[in-house]
């Protein structure tokens, strides 16, 4: 399995968020950023922060999605 953050950069377009206004107000790292944006594991700390800026759950900003083998 692997996870996708597709909800979350939907989340960010729907409450008029950018990506770097996101990074900025939570002072989250430029790695862990592209680490989002490349579907890479990220600590969960980060995404509880995220999910607590947005005023949403874990679920609303990411998937875990299975591969095909």
């Amino acid at each position: 399995m692997r996870i996708s953050y597709k909800k979350l950069w939907i989340l960010l377009i729907q409450k008029e968020i950018s990506p770097v206004q996101l990074r900025t107000d939570l002072n989250i790292a430029s790695g862990t950023m592209t680490k989002l944006r490349k579907n890479e594991e990220v600590a969960l700390s980060v995404l509880l922060r995220i999910c607590n800026y947005l005023d949403c759950n874990i679920g609303d900003i990411c998937d875990a999605v299975r591969e095909e083998n």
